[in-house]
């Protein structure tokens, strides 16, 4: 897999090239991993609510191919793109999902922070209060509020055209969470987000990209 460092770049021409590579691509062609962060945007899912964007103000919405609901993407926040061919790395989309995430949870666990999944709600999530926690919470589980004690860190949106992936995770590093504020998260109505600053781990965005890649290089490798 190719890791190209993009930086600060614009979302859309950044997805526009996501798009042309993933159009122009064969069987031969190699895969990549875009790392990159973005100024202030949200972006809305192929099959986004408006409802969801609460007040949006001065930031763009931009409409997507990618699965899922709204998300933000702003200044110190790691953005991956892996650009896979799942065909040739012989997994289907379940599988290619359980991978990001598989990702983000061990880059997660090099900081000493414990992400965890929740059923129906792709992304990673940490306890706020106790982020390195790896015990099962006590008490028994509340199943309509499969989100509490939880903040997600990390967001996932993906799209598979012709068995390859194109757009990616998003991983809050060194975040302003307020625009958060502005939408219900991935479609979640009062879902709480966070980034790693704000749980006590401290780390610059070339240091938490450059571990997030070898994560996912070494999940997405046949």
């Amino acid at each position: 897999m190719i890791v190209k460092t993009l930086g600060w770049v614009d979302y859309l021409p950044t997805l526009e090239a996501m798009r042309a590579f993933t159009a122009a691509r064969d069987a031969d062609t190699p895969d990549e991993l875009w790392l990159c962060e973005h100024p202030p945007t949200f972006t809305q899912g192929i099959a986004g609510k408006p409802e969801h964007l609460l007040l949006p103000g001065d930031i763009p919405v931009v409409p997507t191919e990618r699965g899922g609901q709204v998300t933000y993407h702003g200044p110190g926040q790691v953005t991956a793109y892996p650009l896979v061919d799942l065909r040739r790395l012989g997994i289907y989309v379940k599988e290619y999902v359980f991978r990001l995430e598989t990702a983000l949870i061990q880059t997660l666990d090099g900081y000493g922070v414990t992400g965890l999944r929740v059923a129906g709600a792709p992304g990673i999530y940490v306890r706020p209060a106790d982020p390195g926690a790896h015990a099962a919470p006590a008490g028994p589980t509340d199943p309509a509020n499969a989100f509490k004690g939880l903040a997600k860190i990390a967001a996932l949106g993906i799209k598979i055209n012709r068995h390859c992936s194109f757009h990616g995770l998003a991983l809050n590093v060194a975040m302003d969470l307020e625009p958060f504020g502005r939408i219900n998260p991935c479609g979640y109505e009062g879902l709480e987000t966070t980034s790693l600053d704000k749980i006590g781990v401290f780390t610059d965005w070339p240091t938490a990209a450059s571990r997030l890649a070898e994560r996912l290089s070494a999940q997405l490798t046949p």
